[in-house]
């Protein structure tokens, strides 16, 4: 069966997933000490504050951005919804733990996931139900790959 999804389902499964993303950096930040510790659990902190700005910007969808696409008695496309933000990006990722380099490369691919997930998405929310506002989240999550790039930038340069 093919959803058409709304605004209000999309940034529901982003909240999700930066509640997933937050547990990735700070499981990666119960592995190293000092300044990456400190700077993954910063990544850990901006990951909450994204949920809640995806909060906030769902909390302010028009009725029509939040009107149920199709009949779901049951609520299935809430646990479909679920399901896809738990398995598709920082879901039991595998943390490659063994340098801060190695865990600054997982957690820009984890972003750049994100931002595929949310691309294809953006194609599965018609127009009228708030396919622009996935255009904020995509640039939340470039926002964190600059902010995860530059530091690995920085530590190659040590």
């Amino acid at each position: 069966m093919m959803y058409d999804f709304n605004a209000n389902d999309v940034f529901e499964m982003a909240e999700q997933m930066e509640r997933n993303g937050a547990s990735f950096y700070r499981r990666a930040a119960d592995s190293v000490s000092g300044g990456s510790k400190a700077f993954l659990e910063k990544l850990a902190a901006m990951e909450d504050d994204h949920e809640k700005t995806f909060a906030q910007m769902r909390s302010q969808l028009t009725s029509d951005e939040k009107v149920s696409t199709v009949f779901d008695p049951h609520n299935d496309a809430f646990g479909y919804l679920h399901a896809l933000a738990d398995t598709r990006v920082f879901f039991e990722k595998t943390i490659d733990t063994s340098s801060m380099e190695a865990i600054l490369k997982d957690a820009i691919s984890a972003e750049k996931d994100s931002i595929v997930f949310y691309l294809g998405m953006r194609e599965a929310v018609p127009e009228k139900l708030g396919r622009q506002r996935l255009d904020d989240i995509i640039k939340e999550e470039m926002e964190h790959i600059r902010l995860l790039s530059r530091e690995l930038a920085a530590l190659k340069k040590k």
